[in-house]
């Protein structure tokens, strides 16, 4: 028989104490499988400020009587306009005032623009500190439930979310392909159907300047495709209801099938039927999917796609497209087990 000191049983009770709560706090602090995510805050602000942009081009054109401007562009973290007019300036700045009114915040009013009048004619308006502590708030919450629901649509169990100091935390224990979640949670996921602009060869404007109103992009093959298209959007991803992968039978092509709301639908019918004979592009995440000639006017709200898809990368494009977008891009910052 081991007899031992009343000093020995106390410091192997503090030893086995620190054992157990050690293996607590181990075991709490490992997350097994997970990504680390970084939001662009970047691409927040500058997203926000093309938002305003648009906004005051719409707001000035509306205005009663019209106001005339000239350069309208966005100018580091300043959207600004100049008033032809110096007599409508006042007019201007009454009908931009929703523009820097105050919004609603969790913890109260935030300014988000404040405006600069003091050159004549010009007016200024900048995101303050506040704007864009706002913004990159709403986007990282947006983000944390865009990625949750293509967590619950691939069927990932047990996985967690969670935004930390260093950004979005996914714990999925026991994905097999952790590097192949973390490419579909960060992809961006932006659908939208915009003209291809055949006013010029599309090479002409590789090789030099593509026309005011159109930009290169390109598809995602090796080598890419270049094509020339409208920077209008007609149709976006936000009007997808619901979509899905399937095979399509008489192509023996994998496809993905997707249903527009109401407002989509007749923004789909309009663009169709004003422009057949003209190619389509379908555009995800700023690359060229594919580009079919437009044969009749597409009436219904029931759209498929095909572009060399995969039965796995039809799968992704739908969950995608199910989901919703990311508010800005995500990169990965960490792959663990």
């Amino acid at each position: 028989m081991v007899y031992l000191s009343r000093l020995k049983v106390i410091l192997i009770g503090f030893a086995l104490i620190a054992m157990v709560f050690g293996a607590q706090n181990a075991l709490a602090s490992v997350p097994g499988a997970h990504v680390l995510l970084h939001l662009d805050t970047d691409q927040v602000k500058s997203r926000r400020l093309e938002a305003v942009r648009d906004q005051i081009r719409t707001l000035l054109r509306d205005a009663e009587p019209r106001i005339n401007y000239n350069g309208l562009a966005v100018s580091g973290l300043t959207v600004q306009v100049r008033i032809s007019d110096a007599a409508q300036v006042e007019a201007a700045k009454a009908a931009l005032k929703t523009v820097v009114d105050p919004i609603a915040g969790k913890e109260g009013p935030v300014e988000e623009f404040a405006l600069d009048d003091s050159e004549r004619g010009l007016l200024k308006f900048t995101i303050t500190d506040a704007g864009a502590k706002y913004r990159t708030s709403v986007a990282l919450t947006q983000s944390i439930e865009v990625i949750k629901n293509r967590l619950n649509e691939l069927g990932v169990a047990d996985a967690a979310v969670q935004l930390t100091d260093d950004g979005i935390l996914v714990q999925a224990p026991g994905v097999a392909d952790l590097p192949g979640l973390a490419q579909t949670l960060a992809r961006q996921g932006r659908l939208s159907f915009q003209l291809v602009d055949t006013s010029m060869p599309v090479d002409d404007a590789v090789n030099g300047r593509p026309p005011v109103g159109s930009t290169v992009l390109y598809t995602p093959d090796d080598p890419p495709v270049p094509y020339l298209v409208e920077d209008r959007v007609l149709v976006s991803g936000d009007s997808v209801l619901d979509a899905k992968a399937t095979h399509d039978s008489s192509t023996e092509q994998f496809v993905v099938a997707f249903r527009l709301d109401s407002k989509g639908t007749q923004r789909f019918k309009w663009a169709t039927t004003r422009n057949i004979g003209k190619p389509f592009a379908v555009i995800l995440d700023d690359q060229v999917i594919s580009a079919p000639i437009i044969r009749e006017p597409i009436e219904h709200g029931t759209v498929q796609i095909s572009g060399n898809f995969t039965a796995a990368s039809a799968k992704e494009f739908a969950v995608l497209l199910r989901t919703g977008a990311l508010p800005a891009r995500l990169t990965i910052v960490e792959e663990a087990r």
